[in-house]
């Protein structure tokens, strides 16, 4: 089973892609193209993935890191959604990703005049979600109300003046979301599945596609049983009749610093935003010391850009939102960078914050199949319900029992033998990767990472692997440092291979 993805694995498959007939076209690489991918090639269909930029591109990269159960959609009196989500958090955590996922403690700190009763129910369904699930407890503890000393024990940053105690419950935390991504597309790859980045879809229709190598712009056509347009937020540009309304969710990066105890191991905050009962802003620890706050939750209209800007309002509103619970205040100087994604909502009714999270698999009258809505813990359903509908195979879908590269059990990880930070970006890999070139080229990325990102993970520059196979690129500044280096270095080991070969 070969897993690896680089430019000359890419150069053959795109000259085969255009020879006979593919079952599954599927546009876009993101978390549902790339699981379309691997959900359609394990049911034995062959399958060309084409991406018109890099995979995880678009709104996969920037999302909160989180594998959610639920509980949000709870408060909104939706439970099937709320229950999905819980099912597929379990599946991700215990079977298939282990090592790109993790517990991660959320506490609602209780200030004066911050009520608790329904929170605290609120948080006793979502286990109750967890148990019928069966995630365990070991992995995911129970919630609990704790003191005010705890609270500060967890997160020291807390304002202390009012401070009743806090709510602690657990969720799931995706290590890096975009290398989730690059995770599926290689065990979809594995099964045989050409996976083409740089590939541009001109044009679609039921039987396949015209598309353009954008390193060369080179035209060529795809001929397809099926053609599934997973293409996000931009599923309209494919697929005219689907109509969405898409929502900005922002989150500014921090430095660890910036937040007494959050960092390596810290606690994750939840803050309540005045005047809704189911909104809150997340202050969110990472394994790079860096701290998220998000999210925005705003309408955008008009043309949509391949990388969404952040307005100055939503960082002063999440500056204000999370310094409410602190003892010093965050500034404009605290935040090292922002990111925003667009979600593919579902046009409708009402404010962005209250469209359904809810996917929906729909085919045009020219026979393409687009799966559109969704949230990222439940890509797994939205591939597999998207590989229904082709109606191109009996055989029901295999994913919740397939590892993704990289993956074992949670209990063998702390036995591998490589640095803790690389086995939670690689897992079994890690140890393959610890040998390669050990030179530091950031706190966050080696060149034995940039070797292995273009060898086997698909990146073909510089920028593929500064913000798509690791985080630095989410600090522009730290990024543009590393241009040059990191394209020397991926230069190099192309022309080695290359002699070699």
């Amino acid at each position: 089973m070969n897993t690896s993805l680089n430019a000359r694995r890419r150069a053959r498959e795109l000259a085969d892609a255009e020879r006979g007939v593919v079952d599954v076209l599927v546009i876009g690489g993101g978390v549902t193209g790339a699981g379309v991918a691997l959900d359609a090639a394990s049911r034995g269909l062959s399958v060309v993935l084409a991406e018109a930029h890099d995979l995880a591109f678009g709104t996969s990269r920037w999302s909160s890191k989180l594998i959610h159960g639920g509980l949000r959609y709870l408060a909104n009196g939706d439970v099937g959604i709320a229950y999905e989500s819980a099912v597929e958090r379990g599946i991700v955590m215990t079977r298939t990703a282990p090592h790109l996922t993790r517990p991660l403690p959320q506490l609602v700190p209780l200030h004066e005049g911050v009520p608790s009763a329904l929170t605290l129910t609120g948080l006793h369904a979502g286990d109750l979600l967890r148990r019928v699930a069966r995630t365990p407890s070991s992995l995911l503890p129970r919630p609990r109300r704790v003191p005010a000393a705890e609270a500060l024990a967890l997160a020291p940053g807390l304002r202390r003046d009012g401070l009743r105690g806090g709510l602690l419950s657990y969720d799931g935390q995706v290590i890096d979301d975009a290398r989730f991504v690059v995770a599926l597309a290689r065990t979809a790859a594995g099964f045989g599945a050409k996976i083409l980045t740089r590939t541009e879809a001109v044009s679609v229709d039921g039987g396949g596609a015209h598309l353009r190598d954008t390193l060369t712009g080179t035209e060529f056509d795809v001929r397809a049983r099926k053609v599934i347009n997973a293409t996000g937020v931009w599923a309209g540009r494919l697929v005219p009749s689907v109509r969405l309304r898409p929502s900005r969710g922002t989150h500014i990066v921090l430095a660890g610093t910036a937040l007494t105890g959050t960092g390596l191991t810290g606690t994750s905050l939840t803050v309540p935003i005045p005047g809704s009962h189911n909104r809150f802003v997340l202050v969110l620890p990472q394994l790079d010391g860096r701290v998220y706050v998000g999210l925005t939750d705003e309408p955008v209209d008009g043309e949509i850009p391949d990388v969404p800007s952040v307005p100055d309002s939503d960082v002063d509103f999440l500056l204000s939102a999370a310094s409410s619970v602190l003892e010093r205040p965050l500034t404009r100087a605290d935040v090292l960078g922002a990111f925003a994604g667009l979600r593919p909502l579902l046009e409708a009714d009402g404010t962005s914050a209250d469209l359904s999270r809810r996917h929906a698999v729909r085919t045009a009258d020219n026979g393409v199949i687009t799966v559109v809505g969704g949230k990222f813990t439940t890509y797994r359903r939205m591939a597999a319900d998207a590989v229904d509908a082709t109606k191109l195979t009996a055989v029901p879908a295999r994913t919740k029992d397939i590892p993704l590269v990289g993956a074992t059990a949670r209990e063998r990880l702390t036995r591998i033998d490589a640095p803790a930070r690389l086995i939670a970006k690689y897992g079994t890999e890690a140890p393959a990767v610890a040998a390669l070139d050990p030179a530091v080229l950031h706190p966050d990325l080696t060149a034995a990472e940039v070797i292995w990102a273009i060898e086997h993970e698909g990146a073909l520059d510089a920028a593929d692997v500064l913000h798509r196979r690791s985080r630095v690129g989410l600090v522009s500044a730290e990024a543009n440092c590393l241009v040059d280096i990191v394209s020397e270095y991926a230069g190099a080991n192309r022309t080695n291979h290359s002699r070699g070969s």
